[in-house]
């Protein structure tokens, strides 16, 4: 089993490393192999409604989104980490994700989602509910905590005086392996729910 980790920190060095470490841990012990993606000084622009991945297969804009959409593909689950910029993942992060789930058609149904959002003060209640989204729309199970996964700490370093928010990470990490590990065998025993097509409707006839 794989896990995609996605690190939206500019910081080589910073608290979501620190937070991502407290993670990977229990991914070792737990015999769990995971891809780390450090986004966060790549130039990813947004989104352009060019519909051309629907054509080409892949976004237009062949950058970091392109190299991540195979481990997307193959991974069982998928983790986000971004910073808190003005109440909301940074700019990057956001780019990366609306052109990945958006251009990358591979069934996303049942791979985990987990989502961390890393600040000095505040902002990080924000910044999780639109990292969620993402998983909510693609019918994506989150992995969830003991509380909402935050970590706290300005200066590089800081968030090891967040012992909650530590600890909550791995906990995030033990239940997001026991969701793959159970959604296998589920699958192996019984198959994916059925779906069905989307019934585009619009409000404004």
């Amino acid at each position: 089993m794989k896990v995609l980790i996605i690190n939206g920190s500019p910081k080589a060095k910073g608290n979501s490393v620190r937070l991502i470490k407290e993670v990977t841990n229990i991914f070792d012990q737990e015999n769990i192999g995971y891809d780390i993606l450090n986004i966060g000084t790549k130039d990813i622009r947004g989104c352009i409604a060019c519909n051309q991945c629907g054509k080409l297969g892949k976004c237009a804009f062949d950058d970091e989104v392109n190299k991540a959409a195979p481990l997307f593909e193959e991974c069982d689950g998928f983790i986000v980490v971004s910073p808190v910029y003005y109440a909301s993942p940074n700019g990057t992060v956001l780019s990366f994700l609306d052109r990945l789930f958006y251009s990358c058609k591979a069934d996303k149904r049942m791979k985990v989602g987990a989502a961390f959002a890393i600040a000095r003060r505040a902002g990080t209640d924000t910044t999780f509910d639109v990292l969620n989204k993402y998983f909510t729309i693609s019918q994506m199970p989150i992995a969830s905590g003991r509380y909402w996964n935050n970590g706290f700490g300005g200066a590089d370093g800081q968030v090891e005086g967040d012992l909650e928010g530590l600890q909550n990470a791995r906990i995030t990490a033990r239940n997001m392996v026991f969701l793959m590990k159970s959604i296998a065998l589920g699958k192996e025993k019984y198959g994916l729910p059925k779906t069905e097509e989307t019934a585009w409707t619009n409000f404004i006839r």
